[in-house]
């Protein structure tokens, strides 16, 4: 692979870094009680939390862990797919 395919490979890879970064996923729990929004990235950006929708704290906490769980796997499985085409010509870079 010549530099030039390289430094184009690159920049495609840079391209979809900024695109996974502006990637919002938002998941709810609890009928709206939590809600957790993150990147592309796995960078949780929101959570709020409906203090009216409970009173059981660990109901809550519940809903909390299963959101970001589930906000994480969903966040890993866009980029995943993003990536997807470029993993082989990656692996020629050995990246």
């Amino acid at each position: 692979m010549s530099r030039f395919d390289q430094a184009k490979m690159l920049m495609k890879v840079k391209k979809i870094q900024k695109e996974l970064e502006k990637q919002q996923i938002s998941i709810e729990k609890g009928d709206g009680a939590v809600k957790v929004e993150i990147n592309g990235e796995q960078k949780i950006k929101k959570i709020h939390i409906d203090p009216s929708a409970t009173e059981d704290i660990e109901q809550l906490e519940l809903w909390l862990e299963e959101a970001i769980k589930e906000a994480i796997s969903t966040s890993q499985k866009v980029a995943a797919e993003k990536m997807q085409p470029m993993m082989g010509a990656l692996s020629d870079l050995g990246l």
